[in-house]
């Protein structure tokens, strides 16, 4: 397992620029970096299989699926659950 260097927050371009120069892959989450570790046979092989599947079902609705390797930024947004049982108390 690979130890996570310490950092001070990050701004996005900076950790960008950054990872250009590291040898091995960084996640960053919220202005935070953290190492990645390698794969094994087991999870590749259990992405291979969802990857797979998932392409199939969603090739057709327009989207795409990656399996590795891609940037990506996600918007944050707020799940919310609906329980439609009234308080019994």
């Amino acid at each position: 397992m690979v130890a996570n260097p310490q950092f001070n927050c990050m701004a996005p371009q900076e950790y960008l620029e950054w990872e250009l120069t590291q040898e091995i892959r960084y996640e960053y989450i919220h202005g935070e970096v953290f190492a990645m570790t390698g794969g094994t046979k087991p999870h590749n092989r259990i992405a291979g299989n969802l990857y797979t599947g998932l392409d199939s079902y969603l090739a057709e609705k327009g989207c795409e699926v990656y399996i590795a390797d891609v940037k990506v930024q996600v918007s944050l947004y707020r799940q919310v659950r609906f329980d439609s049982k009234e308080d019994e108390t």
